[in-house]
């Protein structure tokens, strides 16, 4: 591999594990105590000085309870999708919160009008 795509895949594998500990809120700090090493080294991984070899990344997707796979594919459109998934998922459950209300509203027509009817009955 040539200098420049190491550099290049060093970068990106510490800016997969810096979103994933910002979604996390996790500081340096934090996965470094996790990872037994010091906040300077940990940081180094996350700006891509350092090289990691794969024994520390199944470490650090262990942390992050992620497969290294996963690790590895982290990126910012993941970041940026997951807001609109959010907005998604919102919508259908109001729609299914407007559909509870339908059917509670149609319960109690029913059960007036069996009310009105059995009053009328007696």
């Amino acid at each position: 591999m040539s200098d420049l795509n190491k550099k290049t895949t060093n970068k990106s594998i510490g800016k997969s594990i810096r979103i994933l500990r910002h979604q996390h809120g996790w500081s340096q700090e934090d996965i470094a105590n996790r990872l037994g090493i010091s906040i300077p080294a940990f940081s180094k991984i996350e700006t891509g000085v350092t090289d990691v070899n794969l024994s520390r990344l199944e470490q650090i997707a262990n942390i992050y309870e992620v497969s290294v796979v996963q690790l590895l594919t982290v990126d910012n459109e993941q970041v940026e999708i997951a807001p609109s998934h959010l907005n998604l998922i919102q919508k259908k459950l109001t729609d299914r919160e407007a559909e509870i209300a339908n059917l509670q509203r149609k319960v109690i027509e029913l059960y007036e009008e069996l009310r009105n009817k059995s009053s009328i009955a007696v």
